[in-house]
């Protein structure tokens, strides 16, 4: 039985829960430079070695032209071939992801070409223009939308173009703009043409003394800057790109700075894959015009914070000392806020920054009872009551050292609120609905995040020691894990199972997750991918979870499962392993390269497992139990005890990991520790059964002997 209590396998399988439910929605986020929506670059499936792939692009032509005011116009000219079916599969329908408050989508032409030489162009009642999934329960997000083309009539050989244009005007963060761009790096694209043409006032080099922040058309704020500390807006090209042409057209205010890159499948930027790790995510080429990070963080907390349409502070604090009075409990004000926001509030699951950063007053949120993750983080640091220390939005972007990137908002990926009370600062995810007070997933522990903070505060410096704020590693309580098993087994060798889980920590916030996103007519799924991870092979014909909202208490999973022919009485021995979740350890870290230092082996936050079988025999089975093992260290012990007794067999697993990492010096007695836990636990149990004695034969019903 193998269950990862701790690291990925465990987590992937889980995730794997949330694609089978299609809870997993994801949308191309909105911006004001949108990225390339999926169908231009379509993701690859898993393809077996030497196979044919399912669709080459012959030209993927991308042009880009940016304003000083902030609008945006993106071209994009695709011309496909379909290989196979899976590739008409593929194209039988592009998806364009938009925001029509601020953006507009045109699809001049979708066009096919047959090998035979015949064309079909695809008609207008093939378009759909409908509500993101996402918001379709929503009516207050209905400018989230996803163009469509139907594509009828594909097939494996044709050609598809089509070109696609998407036109940006008064987006909430213009005039600023950004665009990341990324070449084909799989030779999956034959050419390549890609142009930029950016407005070259903007790109002069200049020291400006000053650098002002607009918000909805009004400056609110100038950040004083030094020659030292300014950059104006930048270019970034990686240096794994070809040379590009570059042109400055024009004179004065219409002065135009034009780039441009033709690259083939046998250029270098896409003969070879990208290097693996934090550059491998790194875009080919950055623009943005934000100059420094305090700048993004000011106009970002100027949006988030409703500025222009203030709720009214008496009307907040009502409702407020409401939801205070709701709860009877020992909990604090920003406790009982959290469990209300988070979980009251229905979660509107769209990608940070698809309504441009803008949130709807904290009044509305309320009455509608349904919000964006940027909506209900501004809820609930509106709700908080004015005596309250310190609240803050925090933002966060994957990878380590985000501080070094260039600044700009499709970096980020989940926002935060952050409250502050004496000397301790929460952070809190109220999109997820069912996290634990200020608990966050184990991704986020130990990164940096952008604070937009200060309140009170005219303006941010470069120096500011609050802009980039750790995430502390710890969580507000200790992690634990409890699993318990109640088998039986048959004379027929069939097994059944009762297994019970009770978590606390990382893996609670999967499951939590997990069980919350699920209907309950699909828990047997979510129960069988666990019982898969268990290593039974049976089938689960029960489920029951603990409430997902009662985030106070751990969370508890049952089923029950079922596995026929799990022994064969006929085969002398029989060995069966412990009925127990395998513990998941680290393996220790690959040799370092020649004059690279050692790496230390990651534990992780630190975390109990308990593990307990009780097998029930049929009568006339006898049973051997191993030997149990007992480890000590100062990073992590393990003991496991196995016992016999009449007709029941046990086993219990410990392991308490009492430290994050070893040290790489220790990596030997790491290594000793890591064999013995696996050793043990590849120990079997030994069954016998008694044998039925054999039947006597039967009367023999010769004639009689004659007389003699």
């Amino acid at each position: 039985m193998r269950l990862h209590l701790r690291f990925q396998p465990f987590l992937r399988a889980l995730a794997l829960s949330f694609l089978f439910v299609g809870v997993l929605f994801s949308l191309a986020q909105a911006q004001q430079a949108p990225r390339k929506p999926p169908h231009e670059k379509p993701e690859k499936a898993a393809l077996p070695e030497k196979s044919e792939n399912p669709y080459q692009i012959e030209l993927l032509e991308t042009r880009y032209r940016f304003e000083v005011n902030g609008d945006s116009r993106k071209e994009v000219h695709t011309r496909v071939h379909i290989n196979n079916e899976l590739g008409v599969r593929q194209f039988a329908r592009l998806n364009f992801d938009y925001n029509r408050s601020f953006e507009s989508i045109e699809i001049p032409l979708v066009h096919i070409t047959h090998p035979s030489g015949g064309t079909a162009d695809i008609l207008p009642g093939a378009i759909t223009d409908q509500p993101n999934p996402a918001v379709v329960n929503a009516p207050a997000y209905q400018d989230v939308r996803v163009k469509s083309v139907r594509i009828l009539g594909l097939e494996p050989g044709d050609n598809l173009e089509y070109r696609v244009i998407t036109t940006t005007t008064h987006h909430p963060v213009a005039p600023d703009f950004w665009l990341d761009h990324s070449f084909d790096h799989s030779g999956i694209v034959s050419r390549e043409i890609f142009e930029l043409d950016l407005p070259a006032a903007l790109f002069a080099e200049s020291t400006p003394s000053t650098s002002t922040v607009s918000c909805r058309g009004q400056t609110v704020a100038a950040i004083p800057c030094t020659r030292s500390s300014y950059q104006g807006p930048q270019i970034h090209i990686s240096p794994e790109t070809p040379e590009i042409s570059r042109e400055h057209l024009g004179d004065g205010e219409s002065a135009r700075l034009v780039y441009k890159w033709k690259l083939t499948s046998g250029s270098s930027v896409n003969r070879e894959p990208k290097l693996t790790g934090a550059e491998s995510s790194e875009p080919d080429v950055v623009v943005t015009t934000f100059s420094r990070w305090p700048r993004l963080a000011l106009k970002l907390k100027l949006l988030l914070s409703t500025f222009g349409s203030p709720a009214p502070r008496a009307e907040l604090d009502a409702k407020s000392a409401q939801i205070f009075s709701a709860y009877d409990t020992d909990e604090t004000a920003d406790e009982k806020l959290y469990r209300f926001v988070s979980q009251k509030i229905r979660t509107v699951d769209l990608p940070l920054g698809s309504t441009g950063f803008r949130v709807r007053s904290p009044l509305e949120v309320l009455s509608s009872g349904y919000g964006t993750a940027e909506d209900k983080a501004a809820l609930f640091l509106a709700l908080l009551p004015s005596i309250l220390p310190p609240r803050h939005f925090a933002l966060c972007i994957p990878g380590h050292s985000p501080e070094n990137q260039l600044p700009r908002p499709p970096l980020f990926t989940r926002i935060l609120a952050v409250v502050d009370e004496g000397n301790r600062r929460a952070y809190l995810d109220l999109a997820a609905e069912v996290a634990p007070f200020a608990v966050v997933p184990s991704s986020l522990r130990g990164k940096n995040v952008l604070m937009l903070n200060h309140p009170n505060r005219g303006f941010l410096s470069a120096e500011d020691p609050d802009l980039w704020r750790e995430i502390p590693r710890e969580l507000p309580f200790k992690s634990n894990q409890y699993v318990k098993v109640d088998a039986a087994l048959a004379e027929d060798g069939k097994l059944t199972a009762k297994v019970h889980y009770s978590m606390r920590g990382d893996n609670e916030l999967v499951l939590r997750l997990a069980f919350h996103q699920s209907p309950k007519e699909k828990w047997k799924e979510l129960a069988q991918l666990l019982s898969i991870s268990d290593g039974f092979r049976g089938q689960v014909t029960s489920v029951t979870a603990s409430d997902p909202y009662a985030t106070k208490e751990p969370f508890t999973v049952d089923y029950e499962i079922t596995q026929p022919k799990f022994v064969d009485w006929s085969k002398k021995p029989v060995r069966i392993p412990a009925l127990l979740p395998q513990l998941g350890l680290p393996e220790p870290p690959a040799k370092p390269a020649p004059g690279a230092a050692p790496s230390p082996v990651e534990l992780g936050t630190p975390l109990e497992v308990e593990t307990h079988m009780t097998l029930h025999l049929s009568p006339g089975t006898t049973v051997a139990p191993p030997t149990g093992t007992s480890i000590q260290r100062d990073y992590a012990t393990f003991a496991s005890q196995y016992s016999a007794k009449g007709l029941t067999a046990s086993a219990s697993r410990h392991i308490n990991f009492l430290r994050r990492q070893v040290p790489a010096e220790r990596f030997a007695d790491y290594n000793a520790f890591l064999r013995a836990v696996q050793n043990d636990q590849a120990q079997l149990f030994t069954l016998d059964r008694e044998s039925a004695p054999a039947a006597e034969p039967a009367p023999s019903q010769a004639s009689p002997a004659p007389k003699p």
